[in-house]
């Protein structure tokens, strides 16, 4: 014998009869299905669940659920790229992007890292920055080559690139100046934070300064009073003596 019991073997112990067989394994099924879900990783039914309401169209709530997700496990790429998609679909495509760069530095997969960089290039094509749009659409067409919606985006960005280059050059112009106007206010900003604080250890050295003061005019004030008493005590001194030669 291989040591294995047959299910017959097993139903037929339990005395239960042939015709009730099919119903005993649905019970059991049904038994062991909650069991069963309730073992999954919570991350995965986060995920199944934001997948599910993002289907659905309710982005804020499928959003929610990624980012909970997210919090379980940091590293997941699907997650991330998926929450990308649903703050693109609430109209935020700054923060889906961050989301899309992220999920790129992680995704192994080509086919969903041709998808991230497809949509990264179509947020640059929207915002007509066309130069960092090819950039995307040409690395998503190296992971997936086959993707027509691609070709054709990369196409139409270049055509745009073509017909006005001085408007990516004045692009990336205005990018750099604000990168440096980005840096001017933080310095500024550092400045700011700063001058408060020196104005406090100014006013604290001030203040320093009036109570030194303060303490060295009390010093001065006791020893003139010291030295007035010392003169008054001594005049009285006197006048006792010449009192006692008058009066001898």
């Amino acid at each position: 014998m291989n040591g294995k019991i047959p299910v017959s073997a097993v139903l037929k112990y339990f005395g239960i009869m042939k015709s009730n067989r099919i119903f005993f394994l649905l019970t059991l099924v049904l038994l062991l299905l909650p069991a069963v879900l309730f073992a999954q990783p919570a991350e995965k039914r986060y995920m199944r669940k934001g997948n599910s309401l993002f289907h659905a169209k309710k982005y804020a709530e499928a959003e929610v659920n990624y980012r909970k997700t997210l919090e379980l496990s940091p590293t997941n790429a699907r997650a991330r790229y998926n929450l990308g998609n649903s703050l693109l679909s609430q109209r935020k495509p700054k923060d889906a992007m961050k989301q899309y760069e992220e999920a790129a530095r992680t995704e192994r997969n080509p086919f969903f890292k041709a998808a991230i960089y497809h949509n990264m290039g179509v947020i640059l094509q929207s915002q007509k920055q066309f130069g960092p749009a090819i950039d995307c659409y040409k690395e998503s067409l190296r992971n997936y080559p086959v993707d027509d919606r691609t070709r054709y985006n990369l196409a139409l960005c270049q055509y745009q690139l073509k017909k006005n280059p001085n408007k990516q050059k004045q692009q990336n112009k205005n990018k750099k100046q604000q990168n440096k106007d980005n840096k001017k206010n933080q310095n500024n900003q550092q400045k700011q934070q700063q001058q408060p604080q020196n104005q406090n250890n100014q006013q604290k050295e001030k203040n320093q300064m009036s109570k030194e003061n303060a303490d060295q005019m009390l010093r001065a004030a006791m020893m003139e009073e010291n030295r007035t008493q010392q003169k008054v005590r001594k005049a009285m001194q006197q006048r006792r003596q010449r009192n006692v030669e008058q009066n001898w």
